[in-house]
């Protein structure tokens, strides 16, 4: 499995929840509404998931091993990060410029 395609639909800057982010899977599957959590400890990636009919949020989607789970977190958290500091670099420069 390859994520070939990573897209930062939302960024937010309050609360826990980071970001909104889409991936490709192979050029062939398509996943939307992954979250970029902010934890305890650490940042995550929680899966698409619904609500059933007893309140309990299922996954609609989610990797069946540690290592599936480990290259979707790697590539998600990467991807966040990267353009978290182009966000930030962005926002230094128009702060330099207004001085």
């Amino acid at each position: 499995m390859e994520v070939t395609d990573v897209k930062i639909r939302r960024m937010l800057f309050e609360g826990r929840l980071k970001a909104i982010v889409s991936i490709t899977i192979d050029d062939m599957i398509a996943v939307h509404d992954i979250k970029v959590v902010q934890g305890d400890g650490r940042l995550f990636v929680a899966m698409p998931s619904r609500k059933d009919d007893n309140g309990v949020f299922r996954d609609i989607v989610h990797p069946i091993s540690p290592t599936a789970r480990k290259i979707l977190e790697d590539d998600i958290l990467e991807t966040y990060r990267r353009q978290l500091a182009i966000l930030q670099a962005e926002s230094e420069t128009e702060t330099e410029q207004a001085e």
